[in-house]
């Protein structure tokens, strides 16, 4: 049997990012999911919705770079628990909007903190260089993903 880390698989990069994002999710998912019960994919959406405010699902699902079903789950677990409720859209009045209830808003605030534990744990065995070019080089990455992605990147990410 092969080492899942010796292949060829191993040094694709869209492999690579993929496990090292889904590696870093489940370490913070995990120190706060018993606490509050919230999943990746709820966690992402309130993360999101604390940073940017209230956004229709089409504009939340392109900030999560999530799959719109799995934003539809998500929002809708969360709806149910109360941490997430539609508002009148009033640039649009045939959509809705999204956001934090004032429950969600008393979570958020208290898993933040723990993210950025986390963020710094992860972090401490880089030098400030070295944080600051991982950055700059995701960033730069994800920017030439989106426009080689063009319209299809509209759709949803693809795991790798």
């Amino acid at each position: 049997m092969r080492d899942a880390d010796s292949g060829e698989l191993a040094g694709f990069l869209p492999y690579q990012l993929s496990v090292a994002s889904n590696a870093v999710s489940a370490l913070i998912a995990e120190r706060y999911r018993k606490r509050f019960g919230l999943r990746i994919a709820e966690w992402r959406v309130m993360a999101v919705l604390g940073d940017r405010g209230s956004l229709t699902q089409r504009d939340l699902t392109a900030a999560t770079v999530m799959d719109k079903v799995a934003v539809n789950r998500a929002v809708k677990v969360l709806e149910e628990r109360g941490l997430v409720a539609r508002v009148p859209n009033p640039g649009d009045g045939r959509s809705h909007l999204l956001a934090l209830s004032a429950e969600g808003r008393g979570i958020h605030a208290e898993v933040m903190p723990l993210a950025r534990a986390t963020e710094a744990d992860l972090l401490a065995g880089l030098a400030a260089e070295e944080e600051a070019l991982l950055r700059r080089l995701l960033a730069r990455l994800r920017a030439t993903a989106m426009r080689l992605g063009g319209a299809a990147g509209e759709e949803g990410p693809q795991q790798a």
